[in-house]
C-alpha cells in the first residue's frame, strides 16, 4: 500500500510536469514542444493505467489465495470434527457439494455462497458441547437428552461468532434446525425469516443423513429419502428448495460420491510406541473467564468419562453397598448436593437403603408408603420429580419436632428388568437448586444403576438363603457356625463370657400325626417366634433341625443364663392357649464360656447333653420313654 502511494505522488508530479510542457508549447506557439509534451502524456497516463490493472488484478490473486488458504484451514477443522464421529464420515463434505449446488442453482450472492459453504462445513461444531453418548444414542432420545443437543446451535454459533468472518457463517448455524412453519430452534424463525442459507443445509443436511447409515437406523435409498423430504415440505422445509434437489440430485449423485471419497480421513486408529508415561503429581491452573462455549464443552467430556467410570464400575458390583456407595461418589463428580437417599420397595414402602450427607439420620428414619412423598410418588408414577419440595420427606418420621433443612430435591425412578424397584433422590439446601442437564444426567446413572441393584439384590438374596432356614427366615447351622467363631473371637478378645442355649421341641412327632405337618410346621414358626421375642437386640437365635434351635446369648455367664432359661421356657409354654389339643414345651440344655469350656465345640456337646438329659426327664414325668417317643 504504501509502495502505490508513492508510486502515485510521482505520477502526479510527472503529470503535471508535462502539462506545464503542453501549456509552454501552446504559449510559445511552438508545435514540436507541444506534440512531444502530449505524447509523453499520453503515454504517461497510459502507464498508470497498465500499473493500476496489474495491481488489481494482483490483489484479486491475494484474496483468491487468502480465501483458499481460509477455506482449506476450516476444511481441516471440519476433518476433526467428523473424525470425533466415524458413524457421519464424508457427511459433511457430501453436504457442502449439495448445499453448493443449489445456491448456485438459486443465483444467490457470492458472500452467500462462501458463508453456506463455510457453514456447511461447521454447522455441527457446537455437538463438541454434547456428550458422546447422546450424540451416537442408538435409540430415541429422551426429552432431557434432546434438551442437551439442541443446544449446539447456539454453542456452534458463539464459537464461531469468534471468528469474525466477512460473510454471513454464524446465522447459518445458529438457524439450520429452523422449521419453514416456525416450530423448530433455538428462536422459532418462519419461512423467509430463516436466514436462506439456513434453509438450503437443513434440507441438503437432512437428505444426506437420512441416506446415511446411522446409530439408531439404516439408510433409506435416496429416492425414499426424497419422498420423505417432499411429504415435509412446507412443514419442515422450503418448498423451493426441495423442489430444487429433487431436481438436480439425478445428476449430482454420482459427482457427490466420488468428491467425498476424495475427503482424507485422520489417522485415529493409529499406536504411538515412542514417548514416556506422563509424570504424576502436574498440576493445571485453572484458567480465568472461561467462555461458556468451552464450559460447555468440558462438562460434556467430564459427564461422559463419569457414565463411562460408572458403567465400567457397575458390570463388575454384585454388592448392594458397593453399588450404591459406587454410585453416590461418581454422582458427586458431575452434579452438586448436600444429601442422597436411595430408597428401595419394601412391603408397599419406600426403606432408605443409603442414606449419606446433611439430615442423613432423619432420612434414615423414613417409612414412606409408595404413592406419597415426593420420593413415593416417583415410584409409583414411574416418572421424575425436578426440584420438588424436599420438606415432604420428613413428614414420614411422624414426629412434628423433626426439622430439615433441605428445600429441593431431584429424584429419578429405579427402574429394573423385574419393574420399578426405588428411587435415587438427591436433596439440596438451596431452593430451585437442579437443572435439566442434572435430571438428564440422574436418569442416565438410575437406568444403569437400576438393572446393577436388581442384580445385586438377586446376589443377596440366594446369599441369604444360602444362610437362612426357609420356614422359620432364621438363620441356619451354616450361619450359626460362623457366628459362633466370631462370638468366641471377641469374648476372648474382651475378655466376657457368653453363653449357649441347645433348645429341642418337645412331643412335634405326635403333633403332626394327630394334626398333620402344617399344623406342625406353624407350631414350630410360634415357637421360633417365642423365642426370637425373648432376646436382645445381639442375642442370636438359629434353627439347625427339624426341632432344634441353637441360642447364642452374648455376655451372659452361668447365672443369668439359668434365669433366661425360666423366661424361655414360659414363652413357649404360652403357645398352647392358642393351639387347642396340644402341650407345647421344650428342653434346653446351656453351656458358658469360658467356665464351662474352652471352645465353641466344648461349648456345644456341653449343652447338647444337658437338652437330652431334660428331655428324658419330660418324658419320664409322662410315663413316657424317649424313644416312644420318637417313634
Amino acid at each position: 500500500m504504501a509502495s502505490d502511494r508513492e508510486h502515485k505522488s510521482t505520477h502526479i508530479l510527472m503529470m503535471l510536469g508535462l502539462g506545464a510542457l503542453v501549456g509552454l508549447g501552446i504559449i510559445q506557439s511552438s508545435w514540436l514542444l507541444t506534440v512531444v509534451a502530449g505524447l509523453m502524456l499520453y503515454l504517461a497516463h497510459d502507464s498508470r493505467k497498465l500499473y493500476r490493472a496489474r495491481m488489481v488484478a494482483e490483489r484479486r490473486i491475494a484474496e483468491k489465495v487468502a480465501d483458499e488458504l481460509h477455506f482449506r484451514t476450516i476444511e481441516a477443522l471440519a476433518a476433526a470434527i467428523d473424525a470425533k464421529d466415524n458413524a457421519t464420515h464424508l457427511h459433511l463434505h457430501r453436504v457442502v457439494f449439495y448445499a453448493e449446488a443449489i445456491s448456485k442453482e438459486m443465483a444467490l450472492p457470492q458472500k452467500e455462497l462462501q458463508a453456506l459453504r463455510v457453514a456447511a462445513l461447521l454447522h455441527d461444531i457446537g455437538k463438541l458441547a454434547v456428550p458422546e453418548y447422546i450424540i451416537s444414542k442408538p435409540g430415541r432420545l429422551t426429552e432431557e437428552e434432546f434438551e442437551r443437543m439442541k443446544i449446539h446451535t447456539l454453542v456452534g454459533a458463539e464459537i464461531l461468532e469468534r471468528v469474525q468472518f466477512p460473510y454471513p457463517v454464524v446465522p447459518i448455524v445458529r438457524s439450520h434446525h429452523e422449521r419453514w412453519d416456525g416450530k423448530g430452534y433455538p428462536d422459532g424463525l418462519k419461512e423467509e425469516g430463516i436466514p436462506i442459507g439456513a434453509r438450503i443445509l437443513t434440507v441438503v443436511d437432512s437428505f444426506d443423513a437420512l441416506t446415511s447409515d446411522r446409530p439408531y437406523r439404516r439408510a433409506v435409498e435416496p429416492k425414499e429419502a426424497l419422498t420423505m423430504i417432499k411429504r415435509e415440505a412446507g412443514k419442515v422445509y422450503d418448498p423451493r428448495i426441495v423442489e430444487i434437489l429433487e431436481r438436480l440430485y439425478p445428476r449430482l449423485a454420482s459427482s457427490a460420491q466420488s468428491c467425498s471419497q476424495s475427503w482424507t480421513q485422520l489417522s485415529t486408529k493409529v499406536r504411538i510406541e515412542k514417548g514416556a508415561a506422563p509424570l504424576a503429581g502436574l498440576s493445571v491452573e485453572k484458567a480465568g473467564d472461561t467462555s461458556s462455549a468451552l464450559e460447555s464443552i468440558a462438562e460434556a467430556q467430564q459427564e461422559l468419562q463419569v457414565l463411562y467410570e460408572l458403567t465400567q464400575a457397575l458390570g463388575n458390583s454384585l454388592s448392594v453397598e458397593e453399588t450404591l456407595k459406587l454410585v453416590t461418589s461418581q454422582l458427586q463428580k458431575v452434579i452438586r448436593f448436600q444429601a442422597i437417599a436411595i430408597y428401595l420397595v419394601s412391603d408397599g414402602k419406600l426403606t432408605p437403603r443409603f442414606v449419606e450427607g446433611l439430615n442423613s439420620a432423619l432420612l434414615a428414619r423414613l417409612q414412606i408408603p409408595v404413592g406419597e412423598g415426593l420420593s413415593g410418588w416417583v415410584v409409583a408414577n414411574g416418572k421424575p420429580v425436578l426440584n420438588g419440595v424436599a420438606s415432604v420427606e420428613p413428614g414420614y418420621v411422624h414426629d412434628p419436632t423433626q426439622f430439615s433443612k433441605l428445600r429441593s430435591a431431584l429424584s429419578v425412578p429405579l427402574d429394573s428388568p423385574r419393574g420399578i424397584i426405588g428411587a435415587l433422590t438427591l436433596y439440596s439446601i438451596q431452593y430451585n437448586s437442579f437443572t435439566v442437564d442434572h435430571l438428564r444426567i440422574l436418569k442416565a446413572i438410575g437406568l444403569k444403576a437400576g438393572s446393577t441393584i436388581h442384580n445385586a439384590l438377586i446376589h443377596e438374596a440366594i446369599g441369604n438363603s444360602a444362610q437362612t432356614d426357609a420356614l422359620t427366615s432364621l438363620p441356619n447351622a451354616r450361619a450359626l457356625a460362623s457366628r459362633l467363631e466370631e462370638e468366641l473371637a471377641r469374648a476372648t478378645r474382651e475378655h466376657t463370657s457368653f453363653s449357649i442355649f441347645m433348645i429341642d421341641l418337645n412331643g412335634l412327632k405326635q403333633i403332626n400325626d394327630r394334626l398333620g405337618h402344617l399344623t406342625g410346621n406353624k407350631v414350630i414358626k410360634a415357637v421360633a417366634g417365642a423365642l426370637r421375642a425373648c432376646l436382645r437386640p445381639y442375642d442370636f437365635l438359629a434353627r439347625v433341625g427339624g426341632d432344634e434351635f441353637v441360642l447364642l446369648l452374648s455376655r451372659m455367664d452361668t447365672e443369668n443364663a439359668a434365669e433366661k432359661r425360666i423366661e424361655l421356657s414360659m414363652a413357649v409354654r404360652e403357645l398352647s392357649k392358642s393351639f387347642s389339643g396340644t402341650d407345647i414345651s421344650v428342653s434346653m440344655g446351656a453351656a458358658s464360656y469360658p467356665g464351662e469350656g474352652k471352645n465353641t465345640d466344648e461349648l456345644m456337646a456341653l449343652a447338647d447333653r444337658r437338652m437330652y438329659w431334660h428331655k428324658r426327664e419330660h418324658y419320664k414325668n409322662r410315663g413316657v420313654s424317649l424313644a416312644a417317643a420318637r417313634t
